[in-house]
């Protein structure tokens, strides 16, 4: 199996769950925070909406500029979730033509000028898999303290026996 392969057969699995809960996103709630210092629930909505379309960049060997990113809006749930979608597809669609090689080769996370990291695809995009898992996790915390049913991800949830 190829290390795309693998990567599609990872993504199988996390990008439904993934769209599962993005559904569930109240779009009245896009300014609400648990914390002064936490980043709005629409703002972390975008982030795990968008992390697809860091992947495929990944694979593309664009490097991610954190001073040239779109600045965090507030959408509704519905223009998520076509965002979402249409980073899903880009992923799989250049994860069935990557081969093995491309996933040796370098990529920067940038800030202008500034090369922050660099590290090979491959580990650049399992950390990013992680990270992505992460910031859905988070996602399922602040829906929680909203009171918004929170759908199976890994099993059975609290809502949802």
């Amino acid at each position: 199996m190829s290390i795309a392969q693998d990567f599609i057969a990872e993504l199988d699995y996390e990008l439904p769950a993934t769209r599962r809960l993005l559904e569930r996103v109240p779009s009245d709630k896009g300014g609400w925070k648990p914390h002064p210092k936490s980043s709005a629930l629409g703002h972390l909505a975008q982030l795990v909406t968008r992390m697809p379309g860091t992947m495929v960049n990944i694979v593309r060997g664009i490097d991610l500029d954190l001073a040239a990113g779109p600045p965090y809006t507030l959408e509704p749930t519905e223009t998520l979730l076509r965002e979402f979608d249409a980073h899903v597809k880009d992923a799989r669609d250049v994860l069935r033509t990557a081969q093995d090689e491309d996933f040796a080769l370098p990529w920067n996370l940038r800030y202008a000028d500034q090369v922050l990291d660099t590290g090979r695809r491959r580990d650049v995009f399992r950390n990013t898999i992680n990270h992505f898992v992460h910031h859905r996790g988070q996602l399922t915390v602040y829906l929680r303290l909203n009171d918004v049913p929170i759908p199976s991800l890994y099993g059975p949830t609290a809502d949802e026996q």
